[in-house]
């Protein structure tokens, strides 16, 4: 089945540094100026005009070069820019200045352990990094083991008397009068950043988002508003839309929603470092937010936290969830919990289309689409779509097969990874490896995820990358493992790792307890929190493969879940 969406297509491409077509997006003019940044934990405020002027000093003391005093960054001699930081303004301020002076950027976890940092720093070919103080030792221990300089280490807010910060090298830039650089130009495929996703299987890789994807993906939103305005007609208001922004930057979601697009128009992002509950439910009523995004666990959290019935949330009127599947029932109790909500909306995307592909509709749009209760939504500007049987050929109407994309917010591939890319980028179609169907409306529903990847919070995560971890034990416990996704996430379709694992002769000597004991162990010492196997560790005799030799993990999972059933009946 082929698919395109019913929206008005996105323009060509204007052969334009996005932060230009931003900045200069049209109806901002005679805009008045306004805060667009709040931290939530100071209170410390920033207005458009001063965020424009930040981004103007920091890609001067970036790109400039280093004879005039500055950094000399430059995408077009190889240099390529890590950022490991929790939520802050200068986060912002680095992103829109490195995509200014066309030097990408890889966006790092900054809840990596030392392995993650490891493996991001080589995949990524960082040449330089911005960190958080709180972050500085494990980066550099990654960036010793990659052989990255440290003085190629700065610290991004706040301050260390051994290394310059960002505000440090913009201060020596004002000192030394140097002169501003101009935005740089670019086209349709200039690289403007690395964001790490496991893809359809494997470690995590480093998907390349260009220039051209950013601008579709602003024109796809911008598109799908105007529709959404032509049947809501919302009254005209100089008052800015207040969200808050907890997302991590380092997530499609969170980047996209929080530090990029924000710049079109009037919006207020009050910004909270990492993601906490009880920190949310206070920056609500204080900051009178308006707009939430989310993910569906922390939706989930809000709705069972008990304090939240002694919080006023009287001043959100419209809720976003992403990154995962929203349950209809978590849905409905997110409406009765915020009587105020006019709009909850969801949608689906994944880092390889730079954000989203299908997002439900407002009620009666496009010539009287009506959102379904189960859909995740129909296609957005610019998107067209496939859905796949196993055998290749086109499902039909309400028919479950795999999920292909194309658009022009279709990623380049993965850094320097071809194979990757070849097998998942084909013949210009986006293989996503998730399930859906489609009915007659053209709405689709989400049926599963069909490749090796499940996801916990709305992160992905990749049980290779565990497996692997797990056989790096020095112990050499195991012959052969395999991980997967079972029940036991904070929604009822959430999975969460669970690991399945062949003892060796030293595994055997050990004791089940005990390894199991040790596995878990060294998987929360290498890796981040959402990783860890909170479904479990089972010893068995065998992995069950394929004749040609793949790990059937879906027989593992069902036998699982069966066996869980079962015991819930007793």
């Amino acid at each position: 089945m082929y698919l395109t969406s019913r929206f008005s297509p996105i323009p060509p491409f204007p052969n334009k540094n996005i932060e230009e077509i931003l900045f200069n997006f049209p109806g901002q003019e005679g805009l008045p100026d306004h805060t667009l940044h709040i931290d939530a934990l100071t209170g410390r405020r920033r207005s458009k005009k001063e965020f424009a002027e930040r981004v103007r000093d920091a890609s001067t003391a970036l790109g400039s070069p280093a004879s005039d005093g500055g950094l000399g960054l430059s995408g077009e001699a190889g240099d390529i820019v890590g950022i490991c930081s929790t939520n802050c303004m200068e986060y912002i301020t680095l992103v829109h200045s490195l995509l200014a002076i066309t030097t990408p950027f890889a966006l790092i976890s900054a809840f990596s352990t030392p392995f993650e940092l490891a493996h991001a720093l080589r995949v990524s070919g960082a040449t330089r990094l911005f960190v958080q103080p709180s972050v500085l030792s494990r980066v550099q221990a990654a960036a010793r083991e990659v052989g990255l300089p440290d003085d190629r280490i700065h610290i991004l807010e706040g301050h260390d008397f051994e290394r310059k910060s960002l505000e440090d090298l913009i201060y020596d830039a004002r000192l030394r009068s140097i002169p501003r650089v101009p935005i740089r130009p670019a086209k349709q495929n200039t690289l403007a950043y690395l964001i790490f996703s496991s893809g359809t299987s494997g470690l995590p890789k480093a998907v390349m988002i260009s220039h051209g994807n950013l601008y579709a993906t602003v024109m796809s939103f911008a598109i799908a508003r105007m529709a959404e305005l032509e049947v809501d007609p919302q009254p005209v208001t100089l008052q800015p839309v207040v969200g808050l922004a907890v997302l991590p930057f380092h997530h499609a979601y969170g980047l996209l929603v929080s530090c990029i697009t924000p710049v079109v128009g009037l919006n207020t992002c009050v910004i909270l470092p990492t993601w906490d509950v009880r920190s949310v439910l206070r920056a609500v009523p204080r900051f009178k937010i308006n707009v939430l995004v989310m993910v569906p666990s922390g939706l989930h959290q809000i709705a069972n936290t008990k304090e939240v019935s002694e919080m006023d949330l009287s001043s959100v009127s419209v809720a976003s969830s992403g990154a995962a599947y929203l349950p209809p029932l978590l849905a409905d109790k997110v409406k009765k919990l915020l009587p105020t909500l006019t709009r909850l909306t969801e949608g689906y995307g994944l880092s390889e289309c730079t954000l989203s592909a299908l997002r439900k509709p407002v009620p009666g749009i496009l010539g009287g689409q009506q959102p379904k209760r189960n859909s995740t939504g129909i296609l957005l500007p610019g998107m067209e779509a496939r859905i796949v049987r196993e055998d290749g050929s086109e499902a039909g109407y309400n028919e479950p097969g795999e999920l292909w994309l194309r658009g022009m917010n279709v990623a380049l591939g993965y850094y320097k990874n071809p194979k990757a890319t070849g097998e998942t980028f084909v013949d210009g179609w986006l293989h996503t490896g998730d399930k859906f169907k489609v009915d007659e409306t053209e709405a689709f529903y989400f049926v599963d995820r069909a490749k090796d990847t499940l996801k916990v919070s709305g992160v992905q995560v990749s049980p290779t990358e565990i497996e692997e971890v797990i056989r790096s034990h020095p112990g050499k416990l195991v012959v052969d493992v395999s991980v997967a996704g079972v029940s036991g996430g904070r929604t009822q379709d959430e999975k969460v790792p669970r690991a399945w694992i062949v003892l060796s002769e030293a595994g055997i000597a050990r004791g089940e307890a005990s390894v199991a004991e040790e596995l878990n162990s060294w998987v929360k010492k290498n890796l981040s929190p959402y990783k860890w196997l909170r479904g479990g560790l089972e010893v068995v005799q065998e992995i069950p493969k394929s004749p040609t030799g793949k790990v059937l993990r879906r027989h593992l999972q069902d036998k699982y879940e069966e066996q869980s059933k079962s015991r819930a009946k007793l």
